[in-house]
């Protein structure tokens, strides 16, 4: 019984700490925004399962994400101006309402899907 109890409290901890470390949790169900230099404007729907859909103007597209190394990998399809197979960025826990610079980017993440 006693091991039982261990084993159960190592799988809540772990299940804990793998979600606190997760960079990308404030961003599912919400709506990333890049804007590049020259105000072309990309939208990024993340979802918890690694799988995300966007729009850049009037053009969908879909894929996938990991974060691997400190940066966040996208691989989409089609692939959106000024973004190619595999789209890496540094990756960093942000919050709702936070703007942050990327590149020639400038990064907001906004409350739900817009």
């Amino acid at each position: 019984m006693r091991t039982l109890l261990l084993a159960a409290t190592i799988a809540a901890a772990s299940v804990s700490l793998a979600h606190a470390e997760d960079v990308m949790s404030s961003r599912y169900g919400n709506t990333t925004i890049a804007t590049d230099a020259k105000g072309v404007q990309t939208k990024i729907y993340y979802k918890a399962d690694g799988t995300l859909t966007g729009k850049q103007g009037t053009m969908a597209f879909k894929g996938t994400w990991k974060v691997a190394k400190g940066q966040v990998c996208l691989t989409t399809q089609p692939e959106p101006a000024n973004m190619a197979n595999p789209f890496c960025r540094p990756a960093a826990p942000r919050k709702v309402g936070e703007t942050w610079k990327v590149g020639d980017r400038t990064v907001t993440l906004v409350k739900g899907i817009q």
